[in-house]
């Protein structure tokens, strides 16, 4: 039996909306934005395509000394699912161009709606073999 508090349809689109700004902040390196949406605790984790990255702290140091070039991807399908008023899990996949080669990639966030507004408090981001 489906919960009624699974996926109410205006916080999907509240979250997608709020995943689109992370999306735009990500391929243009709008650290700031990208930042803000995180959430700004120790316990936040990213796990990257070649990093693990453990707290807040940690993930801002990534990205403000990551390279900011060939950042574009195409998301080729992205699926949100919202449990209450207050989690949301992001699935997406993505193509992106990696030395020459396009290549699909896998992203999941998990989101919590605290009272500033909702962060990520996990991510994990990999390629598959090309």
């Amino acid at each position: 039996m489906e919960n009624s508090s699974v996926n109410q349809p205006d916080l999907v689109t509240e979250v997608s909306r709020i995943y689109d700004r992370y999306e735009l902040a990500l391929v243009t390196n709008d650290v700031p934005v990208l930042q803000e949406l995180f959430w700004n605790s120790p316990l936040a984790v990213r796990y990257g395509a070649t990093e693990n990255l453990y707290g807040y702290d940690e993930i801002e140091k990534f990205r403000k000394e990551r390279p900011a070039v060939n950042l574009a991807r195409e998301v080729v399908r992205k699926e949100i699912v919202t449990f209450g008023a207050d989690t949301a899990v992001v699935n997406l996949e993505f193509k992106r161009t990696v030395n020459g080669t396009v290549r699909l990639g896998r992203q999941s966030q998990t989101w919590r709606k605290f009272g500033e507004g909702w962060k990520i408090v996990s991510a994990h981001v990999s390629l598959l073999p090309a």
